[in-house]
């Protein structure tokens, strides 16, 4: 990242543990406005627990994470209004069932950020129709397709049009054709600037989406680069085993 460009998330030194297990060692990332990084790496490497620790839903035990330049992880701040302004889509679509999709996505910014309940349901209205789930909004999330909850639970995640947002393995849960659907979506806030860290799988979609891949191995960044040069030439071996398995599966 250029010295000129201030980033607008930077991990510092980054350690947590769960118990006597490190599951981030070290961690230092800078992620400047505007930008796509994706983090891979075999499934219990500590991409899902980095988020976690960005978002503060989990507490780091050595290290910093600035947003905007200031320490979030400082004692005193307040979690609630950090994530008003950093939104996190899981895997899991968390959507209420005894709730419409209307409903789901205008309870956070009705209760959080006290907007009121009109204003809330019209914004609403508004971003799933630009998704393309404006005849969803009255319907209970049982009545749509796994990619429709997903983007269902993306509009809310845009509902308290947050700064940064972070995507935690979002289609693991779906099924093959509806994959594409999700990551066409996340492609299009691409284009739009958002600034994104994600998680994933979708080797493939990294390459053309990421302004920047980090590859996560055992709690530690082991490699970063533009994606066309991690992945057409890792320096690493692990990095190097990882992608051949990845091309050998198809999947990139």
């Amino acid at each position: 990242m250029s010295k000129d460009v201030i980033p607008q998330i930077t991990l510092d030194n980054v350690h947590k543990r769960f118990g006597k297990r490190e599951v981030l060692i070290g961690i230092d990332l800078e992620v400047a406005e505007h930008e796509v990084i994706c983090l891979i790496g075999p499934s219990g490497c500590g991409k899902s627990t980095l988020l976690r620790c960005v978002n503060l839903l989990e507490r780091i035990e050595k290290g910093r994470i600035l947003f905007g330049g200031i320490d979030i992880t400082a004692p005193g701040v307040n979690e609630n209004d950090i994530r008003k302004r950093m939104g996190i889509v899981f895997q899991a679509f968390n959507l209420f069932p005894h709730m419409t999709v209307l409903e789901n996505i205008t309870l956070g910014p009705r209760r959080a950020h006290g907007i009121a309940k009109v204003e809330a349901e019209a914004r609403g209205r508004d971003l799933l129709d630009g998704f393309g789930l404006g005849d969803k909004a009255d319907e209970y999330p049982d009545r749509l397709s796994g990619g429709q909850q997903q983007r269902a639970a993306i509009v809310r995640s845009l509902m308290g049009d947050p700064e940064v947002l972070l995507f935690d393995e979002v289609t693991s849960a779906l099924d093959p054709e509806l994959v594409g659907e999700v990551l066409g979506v996340i492609r299009g806030l691409a284009e739009r600037g958002m600034t994104m860290i994600l998680a994933t799988h979708e080797m493939g979609f990294a390459r053309d989406v990421a302004n920047r891949v980090h590859f996560m191995h055992e709690g530690k960044i082991l490699e970063s680069g533009p994606p066309a040069e991690l992945f057409k030439s890792p320096k690493a071996e692990r990095t190097q085993q990882f992608l051949k398995r990845v091309i050998e599966a198809g999947r990139l």
